[in-house]
């Protein structure tokens, strides 16, 4: 018996693994994960002779590579490894009906990835970027069958409402880990023996200050901190899968057999392509793909990169980061609900074009930040416009796709593969582009060149069911 539409139930279970899986997305990959890998690369470049000032190398296969570029390159690798993996198994989904398996497999591995990244020191940098790069395949993959579920629970009229639930549901749950983690590492006294570790060090040391062993002993347990922060991600990510793992739908298989399994998903992706390439009716599609392809290499970027900027360039501590990260969190709540409010009045086209120009302005004004009270401020923004940004995107798609279409994960894989390739494009030319230049300003500017590209896309779809008042 299959499950009715716009079961609230079903809705909120949905939702539930916004909350369960955003925690990766916000507590490693964008506040702790970046600035501890800066830390940890910093350290072992200098062990290893680099200049003790900077800018810090890596030898990577006989390759230097500049400690904060690698980062870009590793989320490159992991989102590449997602765009080739969607296909393969997004179409399997569909023929079997089994989209919840596909998602409790890379929920479960991203999830043990990211608690492996327990033992990620200076000592094990590579350990600790693959264990990242499969994190984030979990986490990537993962979102490619949770999409898929939305045009399977509710009805179109509510997409716009269902999808800004799941991201402030993400958002909300992401943010209450991310408290307890910025505490634990702000006041590391609450859980560790700071003190005797002074000792330690000033028995070990002689003629060394209490000032200075002090500082080191919150230094440790600072990283010991962010390491265990990983665990809690990792046990918040499975942990709260199980609800939506419960409650969602097994889905209905559309055939029985697959001749050859692993050819069946570049087949139905192949069979979206040509049907919005070939059939003039889904020209706002098209308009709509590359749009949204180009905003993403920007967007996601800048959203990967902003802490190691506001580390590296304004010297911001780990603390003042996570706290920057909250900000954008919580007002990124405020901003999915508005926008989502705001799409109902204008259109869900002239509410993307309003939040494409923001992150333009975004991207110049962060060349010209010089503080950290500057950087707050454009945290402010960015939290404003990326929460609506990224839920008006998802329920746009969702409702411009065929109505007849029986492959859902099919075309929201299609999305996906957009949006993972725009990222590895992003991210890639990010990273080679500080390589070259050195400028992390500059590489951040070069990235409002995505959006207007996008923006040019965009504007031009014209009227289409509701995407238009």
């Amino acid at each position: 018996m299959s499950t009715p539409l716009n079961n609230k139930k079903v809705i909120n279970a949905w939702a539930m693994y916004d909350w369960a899986n955003s925690v990766f997305s916000l507590t490693i990959a964008t506040a702790i994960f970046p600035p501890y890998f800066e830390a940890m690369s910093k350290k072992a470049a200098i062990a290893s002779g680099s200049a003790v000032d900077g800018p810090y190398y890596i030898e990577v296969f006989g390759h230097k590579l500049l400690n904060t570029a690698m980062y870009s390159y590793a989320l490159s690798i992991g989102f590449l490894l997602v765009t080739i993996l969607s296909p393969l198994l997004s179409g399997i989904a569909d023929a079997k009906g089994n989209k919840k398996s596909f998602l409790k497999l890379f929920c479960y591995m991203g999830a043990l990835a990211s608690t492996l990244l327990f033992f990620f020191t200076s000592t094990t940098l590579i350990l600790g970027l693959v264990l990242f790069i499969i994190a984030l395949v979990g986490f990537g993959g993962s979102i490619v069958y949770y999409n898929a579920f939305l045009p399977e629970i509710a009805t179109e009229d509510q997409f716009d409402r269902v999808s800004a639930k799941g991201f402030s549901m993400g958002y909300i749950g992401s943010v209450l880990l991310l408290i307890i983690n910025l505490v634990m590492i702000m006041f590391p006294e609450l859980l560790f023996p700071v003190s005797d570790k002074v000792e330690t060090l000033m028995a070990a040391t002689p003629g060394l200050s209490l000032e200075v062993a002090t500082a080191d002993a919150k230094g440790y347990y600072e990283g010991l901190a962010s390491r265990l922060s990983f665990v809690s991600v990792g046990l918040w990510w499975a942990g709260w899968a199980q609800i939506p793992f419960k409650h969602l739908p097994n889905g209905k298989a559309i055939s029985n057999a697959l001749a050859n399994p692993l050819a069946k998903g570049f087949e139905e992706l192949k069979k979206v392509w040509f049907e919005i390439k070939n059939n003039n009716s889904h020209n706002h599609i098209k308009r709509y793909l590359w749009g949204f392809f180009f905003v993403s290499m920007g967007l996601q970027t800048v959203m990967y990169v902003a802490t190691i900027f506001g580390s590296q360039e304004l010297h911001l501590q780990t603390a003042q980061l996570i706290g920057t990260v909250l900000i954008i969190q919580l007002i990124a709540i405020l901003g999915a609900w508005l926008f989502s409010r705001l799409s109902g009045r204008i259109g869900n086209i002239y509410t993307l074009i309003i939040m494409i120009i923001i992150w333009i302005v975004i991207c110049w004004i962060a060349y010209f930040t010089q503080t950290a009270n500057e950087f707050y401020c454009l945290a402010v923004i960015v939290g404003f416009v990326m929460g609506g940004i990224q839920s008006m995107f998802r329920s746009t798609y969702a409702k411009i796709i065929p109505d007849d279409t029986p492959n859902h994960a099919s075309y929201f894989s299609f999305y996906d593969v957009c949006e993972k390739l725009a990222i590895v494009i992003g991210t890639f030319s990010y990273g080679l582009l500080l390589q070259t230049t050195g400028d992390m300003r500059a590489s951040i500017v070069a990235l409002a060149v995505y959006f207007v590209i996008g923006l040019f896309f965009i504007a031009r779809i014209k009227n289409f069911k509701t995407l238009h008042p």
